[in-house]
């Protein structure tokens, strides 16, 4: 069993320190070795008892089956609550409706709920299904009148690229808060003033759910610039500076990695952050060494 406290030299007592809550994020494997691999990053991060694993749902719709299998043995075999992505992608309502009751038939009760990108990926134009639901505020509402779930929806630090300006993102946020989600996870983000400033416009709008920050870590450099370039995530120019020349080094990747990551994550909770959202990509050794730096220790 594994107990949260605080790891950083501190004057206040212990009572006094902050409990941090942990989630991390998982993509549903194709093959067996890569299955291999997500159970084996699996079982090392569930001993930190975070307060849900999620699954990641493909564009369109396209794991759904794996993703509701996955969710289902995690829910049975692990103790970890976890949470399946869903979006309203290329589906009726209906059909929605029914991954939404395959879920709370698996006991699963936790769902992140998603616009989603279209089959044709990332940027393309957004048409709703003619009988589904038209935006994520749309199946948030959907999901509420099914059940009691506890819903996550997404916050977007750079703004979503789709969006004609911060007022209409922040409005978009605000509906799906009010529809019913639980709390808001950010996209990956690299400059933590991004962060901030998305935390003053959503609270300036009267939005007090938790936005949860999204802590991407670089286990690839390239692999990461190229996602960030595909959802609208920047790569600050210092960042890129620190991983220039290191494609054949891999020791030194892995240094400098742990290196951002340990400093995004310290300035964040220097500033009172005290949930956190990890993208694992299916890999524990980074996620692992960030939960120690938030005080994850064995009992």
């Amino acid at each position: 069993m594994m107990t949260p406290e605080t790891s950083r030299p501190s004057r206040q007592s212990a009572e006094a320190r902050p409990r941090f809550e942990v989630s991390f994020e998982f993509f549903p494997p194709k093959t067996d070795d890569m299955e291999a691999r997500f159970w084996d990053a699996l079982n090392k991060l569930a001993p930190l008892q975070p307060r849900f694993v999620s699954v990641t749902y493909g564009a369109g719709g396209s794991t759904r089956e794996r993703t509701l299998r996955l969710v289902s043995r995690i829910t049975q075999e692990s103790g970890v609550p976890a949470a399946a992505h869903l979006t309203c992608v290329g589906a009726s309502r209906a059909e929605v409706d029914a991954v939404v009751r395959g879920y709370q038939a698996a006991g699963v009760t936790r769902i992140v709920a998603l616009r989603g990108d279209p089959p044709e990926g990332v940027g393309q134009p957004f048409t709703p299904h003619p009988e589904g639901y038209e935006n994520a505020a749309a199946l948030v509402r959907g999901i509420r009148a099914l059940g009691d779930f506890d819903i996550s929806v997404a916050a977007y630090p750079e703004k979503h690229p789709q969006s004609a300006d911060w007022n209409a993102d922040i409005d978009n946020l605000k509906r799906k808060i009010d529809a019913g989600a639980t709390r808001a996870i950010t996209q990956m983000f690299f400059d933590n003033a991004d962060y901030f400033r998305l935390v003053e416009r959503a609270q300036k709008a009267g939005i007090t759910a938790p936005i949860v920050p999204g802590i991407q870590p670089i286990h690839s450099f390239k692999q990461i610039a190229g996602f960030a370039a595909r959802c609208g995530s920047s790569i600050p120019t210092w960042l890129a500076e620190r991983f220039d020349g290191l494609e054949g080094d891999p020791e030194t990747h892995a240094l400098v990695a742990s290196a951002v990551a340990a400093e995004q994550v310290l300035e964040l909770v220097d500033n009172g952050i005290t949930e956190f959202h990890f993208y694992t990509l299916n890999r524990a050794n980074l996620v692992l060494a960030l939960a120690r730096l938030l005080g994850y220790r064995p009992a």
